[in-house]
């Protein structure tokens, strides 16, 4: 599958990953994944303010890879704009949180298995995301 396309403009939006992966379904699951990495880390599950209910963090992320990735806008309607540096800020990140945070998302990717070339997009957006939010060396 290619996610962008060469050649002549076709009528109409270009389709977006999210689209491409079939909508929320394929999100939903991958922060799914993603939980249960984070669970099983003591070190990614200390991060979190209230480790005994992940719920409300599951559903803010879910909404906002499918806003990010081309889904509907649910997150900044929710919550306004991502500032997702801001957000973060108040949480000590540190390399070996960005390693750990980054291997489990990438670790839920390959459990769910998309097509390569959607693969490698949400690696590349996960690597660089991950980079961002260190803010303790």
């Amino acid at each position: 599958m290619v996610i962008s396309s060469v050649g002549p403009p076709r009528p109409g939006p270009e389709p977006t990953l999210f689209d491409a992966v079939g909508g929320a379904a394929f999100f939903e699951r991958l922060v799914e994944e993603f939980y249960v990495r984070v669970e099983a880390d003591s070190v990614l599950l200390g991060l979190y303010p209230e480790p005994e209910d992940l719920g409300p963090a599951r559903d803010r992320l879910c909404l906002f890879l499918i806003q990010y990735f081309g889904g509907p806008t649910t997150y900044s309607d929710q919550r306004g704009h991502p500032r997702l540096r801001m957000r973060h800020h108040p949480y000590v990140i540190t390399d070996d949180g960005r390693d750990r945070w980054l291997a489990a998302m990438l670790e839920s990717v390959v459990v769910l298995d998309p097509d390569p070339a959607i693969a490698e997009a949400l690696r590349q957006y996960f690597v660089m995301a991950a980079d961002a939010m260190v803010n303790s060396r």
